[in-house]
């Protein structure tokens, strides 16, 4: 997946989508029992539908697996009605998470532009 910065918004909007900050922010309530994507799904719609909004499960799921992906959560596996699923807790808290994105880019930062990103460091340090 990647981390996209998005300059133009703020907060998690700079990284994610609204959808996307919703179901996390909804892991991280639930902490160690976890969500799965049906629980996760119908929390970010119902926040959605305040602003008449929604986003389908597919979004959802592709976001969580997503987020097991880049480290950022974890699961373990369920088994119930229709066979096995997944159900994800945090690997991260918030802070955590921003320590993480901001590592993400500054490293990819380094990698590209190593001399400019560490003058653009150090100037902002002084």
């Amino acid at each position: 997946m990647g981390v996209k910065f998005d300059t133009n918004n703020d907060g998690f909007l700079t990284v994610m989508r609204d959808y996307q900050e919703i179901c996390l922010r909804f892991v991280w309530e639930k902490g160690e029992e976890g969500v799965t994507s049906g629980t996760a799904w119908l929390h970010t719609n119902k926040v959605l539908m305040e602003k008449e909004k929604s986003i389908s499960r597919a979004s959802v799921i592709f976001f969580l697996n997503d987020m097991v992906d880049e480290g950022i959560l974890n699961y373990r596996d369920k088994t119930g009605k229709g066979g096995h699923h997944r159900v994800y807790v945090p690997a991260f808290d918030e802070e955590g998470f921003k320590i993480h994105v901001a590592k993400t880019i500054i490293s990819r930062l380094f990698e590209i532009w190593p001399e400019a990103t560490r003058e653009a460091i150090e100037a902002h340090e002084r």
